[in-house]
């Protein structure tokens, strides 16, 4: 059994869709031989963009990005958690390159990891190095007002750390020495450790970038991203494909 529950807030847009192309947008076309060139100088520019948000749209910082809650509830396989994360700020997402980033908050744990019997509550941090993260995201178009839109309908997300450092304070009702040693174990053996959280990190990857693009191209017009998109025929029509 596995459940997670990532909640964060993404105002809904007081203003209405871009009329006119941002200055961060890069239109690209799928008919240019250099398309995947210019396609991934555009992510860059989008993500350049996210960092502080974009008060035009009402959109949260995703740089640093808060999230009140991360609820993880995981029974099967290496890892058995109930834990819940409040006050989570993430940092690093801002950058399409991800060098360093860092998940900080406070924790209500009960579980294992490894076979280690954790129980806790306190600050925590974890610390990825050299993280690189592949997304294939699902999109319909759609049509508004004569204008088609990209509708991301899910996104699904591969990753590979170079390391990962991480600290859970308050461990076991704060007995120093148990705390210390379980931490030093942790962080000692963080590949295997980083191998059993793969699943709830994925997902977490996945419903926070999902919001992101689910907002930012529901305010975007699809063709100020592809020069050479062909209009939807009717708003009824539906096309799938994957990016």
């Amino acid at each position: 059994m596995q459940f997670l529950l990532v909640t964060f807030v993404l105002h809904c847009a007081t203003a209405d869709y871009f009329k006119t192309k941002p200055d961060f947008v890069k239109t690209c076309s799928k008919s240019d031989p250099e398309f995947d060139d210019c396609s991934r100088e555009a992510v860059q520019n989008i993500f350049n963009a996210l960092g502080p948000g974009l008060p035009e749209i009402d959109m949260a910082p995703l740089d640093p990005l808060k999230i009140p809650k991360i609820r993880i509830l995981q029974g099967d396989g290496p890892v058995n958690v109930n834990a819940a994360l409040d006050d989570v700020t993430v940092t690093g997402f801002g950058r399409t390159e991800v060098l360093v980033s860092q998940i900080e908050g406070t924790y209500d744990l009960k579980g294992k990891i490894l076979l280690i019997p954790l129980v806790g509550r306190g600050v925590c941090w974890f610390e990825p190095r050299n993280m690189t993260i592949d997304i294939l995201s699902e999109v319909k178009l759609y049509s508004k007002d004569d204008i088609t839109f990209f509708n991301v309908t899910s996104a699904h997300v591969k990753y590979n750390i170079g390391g990962l450092r991480l600290r859970m304070n308050n461990l076991f009702d704060g007995i120093e020495s148990l705390e210390e040693s379980t931490n030093a174990y942790l962080n000692a053996n963080w590949r295997p450790v980083s191998e059993s959280l793969r699943p709830i990190l994925s997902k977490t990857i996945e419903d926070i970038l999902l919001g992101f693009m689910q907002k930012l191209f529901n305010n975007l017009p699809g063709h100020f991203l592809i020069g050479d998109l062909k209009p939807l025929q009717s708003k009824k029509q539906d096309t799938t494909k994957k990016v």
